[in-house]
């Protein structure tokens, strides 16, 4: 188990880097003024608007970074920070999130097959990981055979829809900035140095789903090598 550990070590350890790079950058940009003197719900909705989207609501939400779009009832989510602020910070995450909006509106295949496995994985990854060690438990009991063996291979099925899960998130995401920076520009939203902190936040934000869909990858294949090493 020493080499879960160390794994486990490295992939929170990267994952706390980006994260405080992340809250570095917001707290920075969060500096930069908008010379348009517009909210984050105010960008929110004119983006939305210009993309002839009539159906979407943009609302505040509680916390810190729990900013959001929800496909089911149709709102783009903002943390009230974001809701409120006119800043470049607030530019880019607002822009982002109806960025999902637009996607939605479009059908863009990639969010439409992450919210099919949405019901998928909210249970295989509650049970995955237990199954894949109560399996090997059964396994080393029965040696290395028997039902325990296939325990632990529906587990790592189980693991392997949270990573596919993981990696479908990744071009939703840089899709939806991609969208938000294109606005931002196009519609000269923003100066320059306003671009460039917006463009340098949404980056951040990116890496975070990166790291999170390498560390599922990782995951899955150390308990796969578990699983699957030993047997000839």
């Amino acid at each position: 188990m020493t080499g879960f550990y160390i794994l486990i070590g490295v992939i929170s350890l990267v994952s706390w880097l980006v994260s405080n790079q992340l809250k570095s950058k917001f707290k920075k940009y969060s500096q930069v003024q908008l010379r348009n003197g517009m909210s984050g719900a105010e960008i929110a909705e004119k983006m939305l608007a210009d993309n002839r989207i009539f159906d979407v609501k943009v609302i505040s939400t509680p916390g810190r970074l729990t900013d959001h779009y929800n496909p089911k009832d149709k709102t783009v989510n903002l943390s009230e920070a974001v809701y409120n602020q006119r800043n470049a910070a607030a530019a880019a995450v607002a822009a982002h999130e109806v960025g999902h909006a637009v996607q939605h509106a479009k059908a863009y295949s990639y969010l439409t097959m992450r919210s099919q496995l949405v019901p998928i994985v909210s249970v295989t990854s509650k049970f995955s990981q237990w199954l894949v060690i109560g399996g090997l438990i059964l396994g080393a009991a029965s040696g290395g055979s028997g039902i325990g063996f296939y325990i632990a291979i529906v587990g790592l099925v189980f693991m392997g829809f949270a990573t596919l899960f993981s990696f479908v998130t990744l071009p939703v995401e840089y899709d939806a900035s991609n969208r938000a920076l294109a606005w931002l520009k196009d519609k000269n939203m923003v100066t320059r140095e306003e671009f460039a902190g917006s463009k340098d936040a949404l980056k951040w934000a990116a890496r975070t789903y990166l790291v999170a869909a390498l560390g599922s990858l990782s995951m899955l294949l150390y308990w796969g090598l578990q699983v699957l090493g030993g047997r000839d």
